[in-house]
């Protein structure tokens, strides 16, 4: 899908990715960019229009939907991850990831599947993570929630793919944003991803591996039990250690 001269919009745009997202989509002449987000007095870029959009709520992406009939291209990035030990994790806490970070996808795409149909088709981009592919033990719940996301995303694709409409699947490591700001771990800026993504869109990519980490963790889930969880509990261990 060409970027220039589209309608987007996007998820938890005044923020991080959503941000980056949104500012890489103006830089290829995007023609128009709803930024979606739960309190429009966020949004400080002109260059916005801004949306009032709560995606846990149903009826409010429902309405959105009924209402954004011009958009082409839907960027789901608004998430949460929240800090949790598998055998500590909050379930109040657990489900508001699910709530977010998947079950929002859902109702997303159902509202505006037939939005992106009625123009010809068009495509979704979700913004998902290296958790989708393996569960870290600090981030056992929001790895979950990722991972059914991942899940849902391959399989709309499918039904997506016959209305004439792409799903591009973002997976990326660790992000300087707010969402990791204590972790000390190196980082990549949020512009590389927007960047990465969206070069996979106008490639006609089903996915896209952001880091080289990423690329690795995608490569070895073939055999995950000995290529990659020997190395996330040594990890884990060293950090409990310190």
């Amino acid at each position: 899908m060409r970027i220039e001269g589209a309608t987007a919009l996007v998820t938890g745009a005044n923020r991080g990715i959503g941000r980056a997202f949104a500012e890489d989509l103006l830089e290829r002449g995007a023609a128009k960019v709803y930024a979606g987000v739960r309190d429009v007095g966020t949004v400080t870029d002109s260059r916005l229009t801004p949306i009032q959009l709560d995606v846990t709520d149903a009826a409010r992406v429902a309405a959105v939907a009924a209402e954004l009939t011009d958009v082409d291209l839907v960027v789901n990035n608004a998430g949460t991850g929240l800090p949790a030990l598998p055998l500590a994790a909050s379930l109040d806490d657990a489900r508001f990831e699910l709530e977010l970070n998947y079950l929002a996808l859902l109702s997303m795409t159902e509202a505006f599947a037939p939005v992106l149909a009625a123009n010809g088709g068009g495509a979704f981009v979700n913004m998902l993570s290296i958790v989708s592919f393996v569960g870290f033990p600090n981030l056992s719940t929001y790895s979950a929630s990722k991972a059914a996301a991942w899940s849902y995303s391959n399989s709309a694709r499918v039904q997506l793919k016959t209305e004439g409409t792409e799903l591009v699947g973002v997976h990326v490591g660790f992000v300087d944003t707010d969402l990791i700001a204590s972790f000390d771990v190196p980082k990549i800026a949020p512009r590389e991803v927007a960047v990465a993504a969206f070069d996979g869109l106008e490639a006609g990519a089903p996915e896209v591996l952001v880091d080289e980490r990423t690329r690795e963790v995608k490569a070895a889930l073939g055999d995950d039990q000995n290529l990659i969880y020997p190395g996330v509990a040594e990890d884990f261990s060293a950090a409990a250690a310190a």
